[in-house]
């Protein structure tokens, strides 16, 4: 380790140049990477409404579509050139309005009430675009543009990709406020709590570039979701701040030990990255824990989150070394007297009333689980965007002029007997919560043959395998009656065709309700599990593991509980994620006291005197790593408009203070209290 400090330190100028010259592939990687806008995506493929979807996407052509809401006051011929000039874009498939449907044979009195109502309701009429890419891909986002060029400002876009479309436009306009904000508020905390001014700089001057590298590295997964690109930025940031202060510490401290800044600068990077590389693995372990979540949206955070963190170890050892070295004047002639107390007061005080602290403890658990256990979340992503968005107000108006609030489809055998058929969808439409549901039978009614319908609108309710029925629904997406009536329609269907498969946007949700359910659960115990084992093997102890983690948990459900006592709703990714990454990233806050409690205990110090030393050396590190973390994410939740991105943020940024305080109050109690088990049960510790 001594010899790899040398190393750096002799070639910290190669160093630079080298990490300098890697931005340019890490730059051309951010821009290749494509980003995806669609949560519903990241289902299982084996799930039977991503079955039909597919089909719908590539047998059908309505996959991915958009409704444009024409405004009453246009001219049909006015409609008429828009549409062709609609199907001149690129990724377009089909257009397809109601002089679509009547073509030049059928009059608008003989088409059935339901079909009349969905074409023209109030003068306003709806014309349907098929995409010939998926919902959220690049090709079909930039298709929405033109065609939001084309209608202007009098029509509006719906549906999933116009969604996307906003979603895209939006965070792009914020993602750059995000990067400042964490910065500015960063270097606040570390100017406060650091001797120089220039030494904020220069940390995140290397954060930043380990920053590029693993937003350039996201190549190699070809695509990452937008939750992922908003939030990656600032989770590196906060959570790999710790290495880069442990490194200018240790080199300030073996500064006034031997003397000669080289020297001393081999000597950190060996202690550092003794240091790091454990406190890292659990914080790796925690992110990577994510990966095991049936919604793989899980396995695109968790991974990017770990080699963010790997990539922050390396540069750690490497880049920040030499920056500090080579800006070695710098910091010397903007150093300050260090602005952070020594909290001695504070220190005696815990140490001392460690049973009034363990009796808080006692008295906030009941509460804390109760609230993490009644956290109410919604699932519907529509809710998470700003009511000011074109797609927003463009769902609203069809839910206010259509009844369409949301759409279930319906794949069932094409040979399936057109008597049967009007029996099966009779039974749907006497369900509560259907207003009306279209299909080939419907359309035809008793007074058009099928030989009368064009083409175009016969391939989007029949192939040579399936025919179409589209149920328009009056209940929101992802709520309880929507999933019952998902539920019930399922039954029915399955009466006359068991193999009919239902798909389209409500039956994805219903399906994301369940999958995310069940990965609420298993994470956060996968999570737990295997930072235990690390822990294990770091304290070779069993107790120690079971406390640290029991605390952090705490601290978890804390963290939760203020959500469900103020009585706030939170998107359904952020109750998943939060608890594995709050778990992950603030563990190491109570690693580092316990590591210290350890070693004063094997000194031959009493428990009290020992924690009381560890309390000391460590507080101002877990402040400053809690206040960065805090910092880096909080500025995200007050200027994110996306919902879902603040919301997380939100999580993170106030689990890193709620586990900072309960590391530095209930934690000391805890192993005071439980120093007699943490003797018996931890290797090379003998109570004295």
């Amino acid at each position: 380790m001594q010899k790899f400090g040398e190393f750096i330190v002799n070639h910290r100028r190669l160093i630079i140049i080298i990490c300098l010259l890697l931005l340019i592939p890490s730059i051309i990687g951010i821009k290749a990477t494509k980003i995806n806008y669609d949560i519903l995506s990241y289902l299982p493929d084996t799930v039977d409404t991503v079955k039909g979807q597919n089909i719908l996407t590539d047998e059908f052509g309505v996959g991915s579509y958009s409704i444009v809401i024409i405004d009453n006051k246009m001219k049909d011929k006015d409609i008429l050139k828009m549409e062709d000039k609609i199907k001149e874009i690129d990724a377009v498939d089909k257009v397809i309005s109601k002089s679509d449907i009547l073509g030049t044979s059928i009059p608008e009195e003989m088409l059935p009430d339901d079909v009349k109502e969905a074409i023209n309701k109030d003068g306003t009429i709806p014309i349907l675009v098929t995409f010939k890419t998926g919902m959220a891909a690049g090709e079909t986002l930039d298709a929405i543009d033109d065609l939001r060029d084309i209608v202007g400002d009098s029509c509006k876009v719906s549906g999933i990709s116009a969604t996307s479309d906003d979603i895209r436009i939006l965070l792009d306009q914020e993602m750059s406020v995000y990067v400042v904000v964490a910065s500015i508020f960063c270097i606040i905390v570390l100017m406060i709590a650091l001797d120089s001014y220039g030494v904020p700089l220069i940390i995140l001057g290397g954060i930043g570039i380990a920053i590029l590298y693993n937003m350039g590295t996201n190549i190699v997964l070809g695509q990452i979701s937008y939750i992922t690109k908003a939030i990656a930025t600032v989770l590196q940031l906060g959570v790999t701040m710790d290495f880069s202060i442990f490194l200018y510490h240790s080199y300030q401290r073996q500064k006034e030990i031997l003397g000669d800044k080289n020297k001393a600068m081999a000597t950190a990077i060996k202690e550092t990255l003794v240091s790091i590389v454990g406190s890292s693995t659990t914080t790796i372990a925690g992110f990577l824990a994510l990966c095991t979540m049936s919604l793989t949206l899980g396995t695109d955070i968790g991974l990017v989150m770990a080699k963010g963190v790997l990539i922050g170890v390396i540069t750690t050892v490497t880049l920040l070394p030499s920056l500090l070295l080579a800006f070695d004047k710098v910091i010397e002639k903007t150093k300050h007297k260090e602005l952070l107390p020594e909290f001695k007061k504070f220190t005696n005080f815990i140490v001392n009333h460690y049973k009034a602290m363990i009796v808080v403890f006692l008295l906030l658990l009941a509460p804390a689980i109760y609230g993490n256990n009644n956290v109410k979340v919604y699932y519907n992503l529509n809710k998470s965007l700003p009511d000011t968005l074109q797609s927003v107000s463009a769902n609203k108006e069809l839910q206010e002029k259509f009844n369409m609030v949301s759409t279930q489809m319906v794949l069932v055998n094409k040979d399936m007997k057109a008597d049967i058929a009007k029996q099966m969808i009779n039974e749907i439409k006497d369900l509560d919560g259907v207003d009306g549901v279209i299909g080939l039978q419907e359309l035809l009614g008793d007074n058009i043959s099928k030989e009368m319908i064009p083409d175009d609108i016969l391939s989007i309710f029949e192939n040579d395998k399936y025919q179409l029925l589209i149920i328009n629904s009056t209940y929101e997406n992802a709520t309880d009656e929507s999933n019952a009536l998902i539920q019930k329609v399922n039954e029915i269907v399955s009466k006359y065709d068991e193999n009919a498969i239902m798909a389209g946007e409500g039956p994805l949700m219903n399906d994301l309700v369940k999958i995310a359910d069940h990965d609420f659960n298993s994470v956060n115990v996968t999570s737990a599990v295997v930072i235990f084992v690390i822990m294990i093997f770091v304290f070779k102890s069993i107790s120690l593991p079971v406390i640290l983690i029991a605390v952090i948990e705490f601290a978890i459900f804390a963290n939760m509980s203020f959500t469900s006592y103020f009585g706030t709703v939170i998107p359904f990714i952020a109750s998943i994620v939060i608890g594995t990454i709050q778990l992950g990233a603030t563990v190491d806050y109570a690693i580092l006291m316990t590591n210290k409690y350890v070693k004063n205990r094997k000194d031959g110090l009493v428990p009290k005197e020992a924690m009381r030393l560890s309390l000391q050396d460590s507080i101002k590190s877990v402040i400053v790593s809690a206040f960065c973390f805090f910092a880096a994410t909080c500025g995200v939740s007050l200027f994110s408009n996306i919902e879902m991105i603040g919301s997380i943020c939100t999580l993170i940024s106030r689990g890193a203070i709620i586990s900072m305080v309960v590391v530095l109050t209930i934690l000391p109690a805890c192993l005071i209290l439980c120093d007699r088990v943490i003797c018996k049960t931890t290797k090379g510790l003998v109570r004295k």
